[in-house]
């Protein structure tokens, strides 16, 4: 073979294996979890309702026993999607169920509600500003968007309650609190949004697993112009 023959077989070599390690790379970086779209379910100007629900555990997929959020779709219909597709500078009436027990906070920080319309948050229709994780039973979640300020603490249910919900999607017969809130989408752009209790059972300090996965306790606000 030619010295430009062994040239080309070696640049083809190169490229074949450059183009395996970009195709393993994006496959772990590129969501696999699916856009909900909640742009077009009603007409425009007028406020999305959004509802999601947060689990012990998802019950199904790659990691049946790890924590999650799931949305409910403008056709009703619960699926395991954490990227939601949303007007921009739109109200947003935000309802969270919330199946999963709770524990002390180790900063109390993400007891305090923030970014909300009001400053508050409608807890099983009771309007609060903050929730002392060391009372009652203390918080299982956030849902929080860093970059326009929104953090939602989501109280836990009793662990010791007879009817926790094992398999999502959980169904209101399940043991649950409902957390209602209000906030406006900022302009366009992709804003990640996640909770910041660590849940990761099994992984250091509890920030792995879930905590960081697409699909499970963090996505994007995938606002539209």
């Amino acid at each position: 073979m030619s010295l430009r023959g062994r040239l080309a077989t070696a640049l083809a070599l190169f490229l074949a294996v450059v183009g395996l390690a970009l195709w393993v790379v994006f496959g772990f970086i590129t969501p696999t979890t699916p856009t909900t779209d909640f742009t077009s379910a009603q007409p425009a100007g007028s406020p999305v309702n959004l509802t999601i629900q947060a689990v012990g555990a998802i019950g199904f997929g790659p990691h049946p026993t790890w924590v999650s959020y799931l949305v409910k779709t403008p056709a009703g219909k619960w699926i395991q999607s954490t990227i939601w597709k949303l007007p921009a500078h739109t109200k947003v009436n935000l309802t969270i169920m919330q199946y999963d027990s709770g524990s002390p906070l180790r900063n109390q920080i993400w007891g305090q509600v923030a970014g909300t319309q009001g400053g508050t948050e409608l807890l099983n229709g009771k309007p609060i500003s903050f929730y002392n994780s060391y009372g009652g039973n203390g918080v299982g979640h956030t849902f929080a968007v860093p970059a326009i300020g929104l953090v939602v603490p989501l109280v836990g249910v009793p662990s010791s309650a007879p009817n926790i919900c094992g398999t999502a999607p959980c169904t209101p017969n399940y043991a649950h609190n409902v957390i209602k809130v209000s906030f406006t989408t900022p302009s366009a752009g992709s804003y990640s949004w996640q909770c910041f209790v660590p849940c990761g059972l099994g992984t250091l300090y509890g920030n792995g697993g879930p905590m960081g996965a697409l699909g499970y306790m963090g996505g994007f606000l995938d606002v539209t112009a």
